[in-house]
């Protein structure tokens, strides 16, 4: 894919939504870096669920630890992997006490050096919370990426590495929320919705889905 047909991607899917957002649920960095971590294999909709019930008892890393693994689990059972996912987030809260006074460190390395938490997660959080220029590839990324010939990759990081030099910087700190929702409403893993895509001229798929 040419240049100039990824810059007439990226208007269009910011014509479409100026103004990109996360869908979990947030209201302080601590609350999403909480949130992104229990995301992993798990839906959005099924964390704000668990979280709608959690941050109203605990949302500061004092109150996650006073609150403990087992107090965490009660909240975030509905939500796969719960079990690692409680320990991690104790831990991590723990850490933020001990080295971070308590606060979400605006730094990749710091983030990645927090228990359960990886590159991914790292940058939702570094472009969510601190409006980094940062990309996360995750499923629906890698997915719309690699149909439309956008940046295609053979794992996240290829991905990633070429959505970071395709990307022009005015579009980078929003390429990350456009890219998820066009793949998790518009461009879905079965059936893509090729017939109400607003790219779908400029997509290079070439076995393309049309409702019958």
């Amino acid at each position: 894919m040419n240049n100039a047909k990824r810059i007439e991607i990226l208007k269009r899917l910011r014509d479409h939504n100026p103004h990109p957002k996360t869908e979990l649920h947030y209201s302080s960095p601590f609350e999403l870096l909480v949130a992104v971590t229990l995301s992993a294999q798990a839906t959005d909709v099924s964390v704000n669920k668990a979280t709608a019930k959690l941050f109203p008892v605990a949302n500061t890393p004092q109150a996650i630890v006073n609150l403990g693994v087992e107090g965490l689990k009660h909240f975030i059972k509905t939500i796969g992997l719960y079990n690692n996912k409680a320990i991690n987030v104790v831990a991590l809260s723990q850490k933020l006490l001990d080295e971070y006074q308590g606060q979400v460190p605006e730094d990749r390395e710091a983030l990645e050096s927090l228990p359960g938490v990886g590159r991914k997660t790292a940058n939702v959080v570094l472009n969510t919370a601190f409006g980094w220029p940062t990309i996360a590839v995750d499923t629906h990324i890698f997915r719309v990426s690699n149909r439309t010939n956008f940046a295609p990759g053979k794992n996240v990081q290829q991905v990633e590495d070429k959505l970071l030099k395709v990307v022009p910087a005015e579009f980078k700190v929003d390429v990350h929320h456009w890219l998820i929702l066009h793949g998790r409403y518009t461009c879905i893993a079965r059936k893509p919705r090729c017939g109400s895509c607003i790219i779908e001229d400029l997509c290079e798929f070439k076995e393309k889905v049309y409702p019958e």
